[in-house]
């Protein structure tokens, strides 16, 4: 069963990097050993052989068994025998520590006295020199210089883990100050982390923090606007409508009580407008995710359904409301939301244009491009009002002077949906109709199919 690993990124760094020094420093101490155990026997040997070599010529070639003096057999590391042709041993260097004659020229190891020997063995045209050592000897030897030599080894590892340390907290440490900055923050203060000396791994993310920062920030500044403008234009409506019933309290008769309810019914009508006005404007404006991914949506179809909303306004007012051109081209968006867009528009034209006047919708293609626009016979937009116009809550002096007392909503509400569909609202005087002309532009829109 594997361990889960820490989530702490110092930690698991420092974890790996510190096995794989320790797994490292013990295989090069294994292998820094076994080559010193192996260079040491070949040390060794070579030694043997260069000391059996030059005895070649520095012993009689025959005579009695001799031996090395009583003080010199104490040390039995390396032990000379020579054997004469006839099979006697002619010299000793040690005489508790005789070995057998062997046959066997060459290396090779033997066992008498309770131990191992290395035995090399030369012949010459007159004896058998035999030089062993004890093999008890030359691994304690051999021991000592492969720990001599893995010696550095393991005092370099813990050394090279300290570093590794160093460097991983070293490194991190600008993290570290990012992650105090942040939770030391208040929970209004939506300011940019600094990305000073952060890794180039770590730098893109407090990068697109920065940037959730200041998407946040401004729509905090835009709900703080909206509540406050919100609140600013409710006080009219509602003290209207606490008039006109305290009107209804003081009517007298029935005539005057019908005045009073009709009134009274306007104005709620108009709140009740104001309020499904500011709703859609602030869904516009939040720029949240749609209900459903975009689909080509049939702006001519959609311009037929708002036609029909609008068509009970225009008709009171005997206003001639109709579609005209109608290329069947789709553009990519939301049905509803884009029924609102039309919906707007044809509202503001019924509402400011005079009675009996007349109010045209087209759909056409153009260039890669759709086309929406909304035509009246109404009094316009001057020119230096028509960028303000868009803006939330201003309404131009025309219509202020005039009977329709409108929100200030309807136009910034069709910016904003034309923003999130990417098209470009522009407003300008209708030359055929005289009045004002709303043009929204869908770019990289479908090709049209034909005409309706």
């Amino acid at each position: 069963m594997s361990l889960p690993l820490s989530h702490s990124l110092r930690t698991r760094l420092l974890a790996f990097l510190l096995a794989a020094i320790a797994l490292a420093a013990l295989a090069q101490v294994a292998v820094a050993y076994r080559t010193a155990l192996a260079e040491a026997d070949e040390i060794f040997d070579y030694h043997m052989q260069q000391m059996a070599l030059a005895l070649r010529s520095g012993l009689p070639a025959g005579g009695g068994a001799g031996g090395a003096p009583a003080h010199e057999e104490e040390n039995t590391e390396f032990v000379v025998q020579v054997w004469s042709a006839d099979g006697l041993r002619v010299f000793e260097s040690a005489a508790r520590v005789a070995l057998p004659q062997r046959a066997v020229l060459g290396f090779s190891n033997v066992a008498a006295h309770g131990t191992t020997y290395r035995v090399f063995s030369v012949q010459t045209r007159a004896q058998v020199i035999q030089v062993a050592q004890d093999m008890a000897a030359r691994r304690a030897m051999a021991r000592t210089l492969a720990l001599r030599t893995a010696a550095p080894i393991a005092f370099m590892a813990p050394l090279l883990a300290l570093a590794i340390w160093w460097v991983v907290s070293r490194s991190l440490a600008p993290v570290e100050r990012v992650r105090r900055q942040v939770a030391s923050r208040q929970a209004d203060d939506l300011s940019p982390v600094s990305d000073a000396d952060l890794p180039d791994e770590v730098r893109p993310l407090v990068q697109e923090l920065n940037l959730l920062f200041s998407r946040v920030q401004q729509a905090f500044a835009a709900q703080q606007h909206f509540v406050a403008d919100a609140a600013h234009e409710l006080r009219s409506p509602l003290a209207a409508l606490k008039l006109q019933v305290q009107g209804l309290q003081r009517a007298g008769d029935d005539a005057a009580r019908g005045v009073a309810v009709a009134r009274l019914a306007a104005g709620i009508d108009r709140a009740a407008r104001l309020v499904a006005q500011l709703l859609e404007l602030a869904r516009s404006e939040a720029g949240a995710a749609p209900e459903s991914e975009p689909e080509p949506v049939a702006l001519a179809e959609v311009a037929r359904l708002a036609l029909a909303d609008a068509m009970p306004a225009a008709q009171a007012r005997q206003i001639d409301l109709g579609l005209g051109a109608a290329d069947a081209a789709t553009v990519p968006g939301q049905r509803e939301t884009l029924r609102i867009l039309v919906r707007n528009l044809l509202d503001n034209a019924v509402k400011y244009t005079p009675a009996g006047g007349r109010v045209d919708v087209g759909v056409r293609a153009d260039a890669g491009a759709v086309v929406l626009t909304v035509e009246d016979s109404g009094p316009g937009i001057a020119p230096g009002e028509r960028a303000r116009v868009l803006d939330r809550f201003y309404r131009c002096e025309e219509a202020q002077a005039g009977e329709v007392q409108g929100s200030g909503l309807g136009l910034a509400i069709v910016q904003a949906i034309a923003q999130r569909h990417g098209a470009e609202l522009a407003l300008d005087a209708s030359p055929r109709l005289g009045g004002l002309r709303a043009t929204v532009r869908f770019a990289g829109a479908a090709a049209p199919q034909g005409a309706a």
